[in-house]
């Protein structure tokens, strides 16, 4: 939420500074003249209300400069999302895409699997890990899906310690050899 909120208020600030920005390049340029500025000026600190909402206008452009910066600032700190582990000797930080990497080589070794893609999301429980499977179409499905389930879960959690809550395996489609016999009639 807090996304599409800052990229709305981005957007909104992006016209406002390019519009600005163009002004003062016209002024630079002499193309508006000194004149017109100090009458438009003049204009601004004589009606109350236009000066309230030229005040309005500063303060919120205030606002969001101080928005950015702080999120600017938050952002670029942060690291690749990761599993940490504290022992007794330290913390372990594992990637997400590493336990992605160890799933994709435990599910590959299975016979009739073609083509895999993995995503995995952590739980209160453990990782849930979600693998798309492109299968050969020779062996049986659901023996397939349940030797990848097997295999994934234990090697996750053979190799980093962290508990595996649910495997999900999605058969996406079945890859077709390339050998057809040629049909004469």
């Amino acid at each position: 939420m807090f996304r599409i909120v800052d990229k709305l208020l981005l957007f909104i600030y992006s016209i406002v500074i390019g519009a600005a920005s163009i002004l003062i390049a016209c002024i630079g340029f002499n193309w508006i003249s000194k004149r017109a500025v100090l009458t438009a000026l003049d204009r601004i600190f004589e009606q109350p209300s236009i000066q309230i909402s030229v005040m309005v206008a500063g303060i919120v452009l205030f606002l969001l400069s101080l928005r950015f910066f702080i999120v600017s600032l938050h952002r670029g700190s942060s690291a690749p999302p990761s599993i940490d582990q504290r022992t007794d000797f330290g913390d372990i930080r594992i990637s997400i895409e590493t336990i992605e990497n160890l799933a994709l080589k435990a599910a590959s070794k299975r016979r009739g699997v073609k083509d895999l893609r993995a995503r995995i999301r952590t739980s209160d429980s453990g990782l849930d890990i979600v693998l798309r499977v492109f299968v050969d179409g020779e062996s049986s499905i659901p023996t397939i899906t349940e030797e990848i389930q097997l295999a994934v879960k234990s090697h996750i959690e053979d190799i980093t310690g962290i508990p595996v809550s649910n495997v999900t395996v999605f058969v996406a489609n079945v890859i077709q050899t390339g050998m057809y016999k040629s049909r004469v009639e």
